[in-house]
């Protein structure tokens, strides 16, 4: 038998698990999944959960049921590659032949406060907690820091769901500007329909308990203060030894295995995972061809097989504007904007599309099946 250990249960986490599961179960695989809550989190959706709105509550055993897979409720707390042991925290230890990190990454809080005053999106309970703050809040300001397409979503969905708070968007540049010039122009015009007030230029010093204090001493009101401004990967894999990058997220080989110890596997947020155009960043849509490409590596490498390179090409970069607005941009493959994109009712129908329930997806996988979007995007036709 070969104990396979699967670390975090997001999308990544999850897709990895069943691939890895129906993959080796001829070959005496024996999966456990890890994750420190027993609730599957929609992460693409936190924006939501975080404007009050309520999402379906998946439960990962039930997620993973008929699979094999053997769920195991608990917080990482230490990992040992030479030993090949995770310890909880509560004091179990688990082992491993062989080991997928999925448990993505959090939130950059090198900027002081962070830390200590604002809310950050890393879990579903910290998230809840935003939604009760906003919701006790009869008037106010919002300050939603960071202008990616996640600070975007949040400011849009906010001012959308709490018309009566004030919501500033402070980020250094241009929001979307990853975009090309007329997605993002219809992008400004949704924020300012609803109300939102866009800083561009803002450089963050200090978050406070009642605002945020930028670069040259202003201060500026917050009721509730929403970080969005980049991420990190989890100390862990760093003080286990194993290669990270700047970023800390696990520097991986073409097959997606730690370059420094190669029972290691990394996926989604969590991997530093190069390809022709640079380094992947952190996306659902790169997140799961990963998670599915290490399954099936892993499988690869016990029947005595070599692995394939993994290859992805970006598709698009879906935003949602509130629930009544939403823009697509079409990417070449190394996520540069094509003329093409969507806008209104039709990327509406297309987010939704995209962002739907996984549970389809995971489906699928359970039956030995992947989506054909998937094969798509590995194959870098995007």
């Amino acid at each position: 038998m070969t104990d396979i250990l699967v670390l975090g249960a997001g999308y990544t986490g999850v897709v990895a698990a069943i691939r890895t599961a129906v993959r080796t179960r001829r070959t005496g695989g024996r999966v456990k999944l890890v994750n420190a809550s027993p609730r599957f989190t929609e992460r693409l959706r936190l924006h939501q959960t975080a404007a009050g709105q309520r999402l379906a509550d998946l439960q990962l055993e039930d997620v993973v049921a008929g699979t094999g897979i053997e769920f195991v409720q608990g917080r990482v707390a230490g990992l040992d590659v030479e030993r090949r042991q995770a310890r909880l925290q509560d004091g179990r230890v688990l082992g491993y032949d062989k080991l997928i990190y999925a448990l993505g990454t959090v939130t950059d809080a090198s900027v002081p406060g962070v830390a200590e005053h604002a809310f950050v999106y890393d879990d579903y309970a910290g998230t809840v907690r935003l939604a009760e703050r906003l919701g006790a809040l009869t008037s106010g300001t919002v300050v939603v820091a960071g202008g990616g397409l996640t600070g975007v979503e949040s400011a849009a969905e906010i001012a959308e769901a709490r018309p009566h708070l004030h919501v500033v968007l402070l980020t250094r540049g241009r929001p979307g500007s990853m975009m090309g010039e007329r997605a993002r122009a219809h992008l400004d015009a949704a924020l300012e329909r609803l109300g939102v007030e866009v800083r561009t230029g803002a450089d963050i010093t200090k978050v406070l308990p009642e605002g945020v204090e930028l670069a040259g001493g202003e201060l500026v009101h917050s009721d509730a203060t929403l970080w969005t401004a980049g991420t990190r990967g989890l100390p862990l894999a760093a003080e286990s030894g194993l290669t990270v990058d700047a970023h800390g997220r696990i520097v991986v080989d073409a097959a997606l295995r730690s370059v420094s110890h190669p029972d290691v596997y990394a996926v989604g947020d969590a991997a530093a995972v190069s390809q022709p155009y640079g380094v992947l960043h952190g996306t659902c849509q790169g997140g799961i061809p990963t998670g599915l490409h290490a399954a099936d590596s892993l499988a690869a490498t016990l029947r005595g097989r070599t692995p394939k390179a993994f290859r992805f090409g970006y598709v698009h970069q879906p935003v949602s504007l509130g629930r009544k607005d939403a823009v697509i941009q079409f990417t070449r493959p190394d996520d540069s904007p094509r003329r093409w994109y969507l806008k209104g009712r039709a990327a509406i129908t297309y987010k939704e599309t995209v962002s739907s329930s996984p549970i389809p997806t995971f489906t699928l996988l359970k039956r030995g099946l992947v989506p054909v979007w998937v094969f798509a995007l590995s194959a870098g036709l995007g």
